[in-house]
This record gives structure tokens, C-alpha cells and sequence, in this order.
């Protein structure tokens, strides 16, 4: 205490997010004390009964957009699977929908071990073995976190995540393994594995074919070596896709699970990687992209605008505020300009991508 005698205690009477951690070291249901205790019972052990055992771990999956700042994120739940060494609490199922409405918090997943180093190698399998399609998750960076050595040895902080939010990114990109398994799997090779057998006179039969991957277009080229055996280049990187009486490999490594839906390939693994197949045309059609538009990057209610048109703006200049679940996120003016017109007002809910300001274009 301090000399003056005051102190200050934090009391909730509700349960807290982490509270799977606390029943996992100490074997007690938690939430029905509480029950128990609200039907006016008495609390079956006292303080001095409770033993501690082992060391526990939480993560949380949220339905957010790290690299865009941990964004919130919606959609559909087109496949949603946790492995069965791993507890999972969730109020989703496949098919459901993460909307703006609600927290998008997905599930947690929890895991206990008699020591840390043995629950956090348990917590890296079941995050490996999660399988979310349909909406970006923070599962990757998840990954990336429990994998990382300084979380390993325990070395933590809360600034922890602020300092190495560059490299836990970086370190949960996407491995060119994952995407060559996505493009077979895209163009129906994974499947066939003699579809792109046989050779001309000259050369290996080869293909060109470009994917999406987040926001960026990926060049891939495939290029067939034998039977069942298909080189994949993922950017400058050849990636060795065999055919065996396993299955396909890569690289050596066995094939990872795979979920596909509407022209979209979702590979679990260590990192949870999307591949979508896209029309070259596409691609040269959004080449130049756009900085006239400033859209709404979810489904939200438009709480504030703060220009309108004719006015002047520097880039950087705060335009609007969306509010989406619980939080209130700035768009930004993303060069200096002057706006042309607003085509949203205050109090409008809007779906994403919806146009809320345009900037005058720069060749008008």
C-alpha cells in the first residue's frame, strides 16, 4: 500500500475474457460458480482448497485486417474448424456472419500444459490446425506471435506487439509454398496431376496465370516436368509440386488443408494464406488504381464529415469518421486535392466500399 494507506481495486461482477486461462490451471468451472452462486448457493471451495497446475494460454481470433491497422473485418463463415487437442470458445458455426454490429471476435482458443514451454508448443499446433475461410482473421499474426523469441522465452511487455508490429507482419506473410498448393488447386491440377503432362519437341509445357493475395497481384508461371511433377514460380521464387502415392508435396512438405469456394482458395498451415484467381484483363484494368475516391473500408454508420464541396485538402487530412463495431476509424485524404463532392451525410449507414467523398480528379 501506499504510505497514506489508500489503495484502488478493479472489481467486475461478470466473468472476464480470460477466464478459460484461470479454469484450466486450476480444473474449476468457472461459470457455474457463478450460476450457483446467483441461485443462492454457496461457493463450493474457498481460496485456500484451489491449487494451481501448469501454465495456460488464450488466443484470441478476431475477424480484423492487421496489416490495415487491426481493422475489423465481416463476411460469411464459409468453413470454420478447431482441432479437437485445443479448447475453442465460440458463439459461430460455418455459415454464419460476422457483421458490423457486434464485436468480431470469432472464438478462443485455449490450451494447457504442465509447463509454459509445453503449452505454448500446443497453442502454436492449434493455431496451425484452426481453419477460418471467408473473412480476413488476425489467425496469421496469432502465429507469428506464439512463434516469436521473445514471446517464446517469456521476455514480454505490453509495448511488446507496438515494437515488433513490423516484423510479426512481415513474418506472417504469406510462404510461396502455400500459394503454389492455392494455384494447383485454383486451376484444377491438384486433381489431375498428369493435366499438364507430356512435352513438345522443344520445351516443357508452361503456363502463365496470375492470383491475388490480400491486395497484391501475384504472377505465377507453372511449368510441367514430367508426370506429376509441376514447377510453380511464385514471383521469382520455383516452387517443386511432386506427385506421389501421398499425394502432393511441396518442396517436400506434405500438402496443408485446403477449403475452396467462388474462384477462392484458403491454405491452412503455420500462416493461413487466400489465393483468388484473377482475369488477366482484371489485372491490367486496375493497374493504375485511384486516390479520387475515398470509400468506406467496411459496413458502418457515417458519425462525422468534416468537409464538403469545394474545399481544400492536404493529404493526411482527417475527411470522415466511420463507426463499425464499437470503434471509430479516420479516413484520410490520400493526397493534396480539393473535393469535388460529398455523397454521404451524417447518420447514413453504408456498406463497404461504398463512395463517401470525391476528390477532384487530378487531369480534370
Amino acid at each position: 500500500l501506499r504510505p497514506d494507506g489508500f489503495w484502488f481495486m478493479e472489481m467486475n461482477t461478470r466473468l472476464q475474457v480470460e477466464h478459460p486461462v484461470t479454469e484450466a490451471i486450476t480444473g474449476v468451472d468457472l461459470v457455474e460458480w457463478q450460476l450457483r452462486v446467483a441461485a443462492g448457493e454457496s461457493l463450493p471451495c474457498a481460496q485456500e482448497g484451489l491449487t494451481i497446475s501448469g501454465h495456460s494460454f488464450e488466443a484470441r481470433l478476431y475477424a480484423e485486417d492487421v496489416p490495415a491497422g487491426f481493422l475489423p473485418a465481416t463476411g460469411r463463415l464459409a468453413h470454420l474448424a478447431f482441432p479437437e487437442s485445443a479448447r475453442a470458445d465460440t458463439g459461430v458455426r460455418t455459415g454464419d456472419v460476422i457483421s458490423p454490429h457486434y464485436d468480431p471476435m470469432i472464438a478462443k482458443v485455449i490450451v494447457h500444459g504442465p509447463s509454459r514451454a509445453v503449452a505454448l508448443r500446443k497453442l502454436r499446433r492449434a493455431l496451425a490446425e484452426t481453419h477460418v475461410a471467408g473473412t480476413v482473421t488476425n489467425l496469421s499474426f496469432l502465429g507469428a506471435l506464439a512463434r516469436h523469441e521473445g514471446f517464446s522465452a517469456g521476455d514480454v511487455d505490453t509495448g511488446l506487439i507496438g515494437r515488433e508490429l513490423e516484423s510479426l507482419i512481415a513474418v506472417s506473410k504469406t510462404s510461396p509454398i502455400l500459394i503454389a498448393q492455392g494455384v494447383l488447386t485454383l486451376f484444377g491440377l491438384d486433381k489431375m496431376p498428369c493435366a499438364l503432362d507430356g512435352f513438345t519437341l522443344w520445351q516443357p509445357l508452361a503456363q502463365a496465370v496470375s492470383v491475388s493475395i490480400e491486395q497484391d497481384i501475384v504472377p505465377c508461371r507453372l511449368v510441367a516436368r514430367g508426370p506429376g511433377k509441376i514447377d510453380v514460380t511464385v514471383n521469382d521464387t520455383v516452387v517443386q509440386a511432386r506427385y506421389g502415392a501421398n499425394g502432393w508435396r511441396y518442396d517436400g512438405q506434405p500438402a496443408s488443408a485446403i477449403f475452396v469456394e467462388d474462384g477462392s482458395a484458403t491454405v491452412f498451415g503455420d500462416q493461413t494464406c487466400v489465393v483468388r484467381r484473377v482475369d488477366p484483363l482484371d489485372v491490367e484494368a486496375g493497374a493504375g488504381g485511384s486516390s479520387d475516391l475515398i470509400e468506406a473500408p467496411m459496413p458502418g454508420l457515417v458519425r462525422q464529415v468534416f468537409v464538403e464541396a469545394g474545399q481544400t485538402v492536404t493529404k493526411g487530412d482527417r475527411l470522415a469518421v466511420l463507426e463499425a463495431m464499437k470503434m471509430e476509424h479516420s479516413l484520410l485524404a490520400a493526397r493534396d486535392g480539393e473535393v469535388a463532392e460529398v455523397m454521404a451525410e451524417n447518420g447514413a449507414q453504408v456498406e463497404a466500399g461504398a463512395v463517401l467523398i470525391r476528390l477532384q480528379s487530378e487531369q480534370a
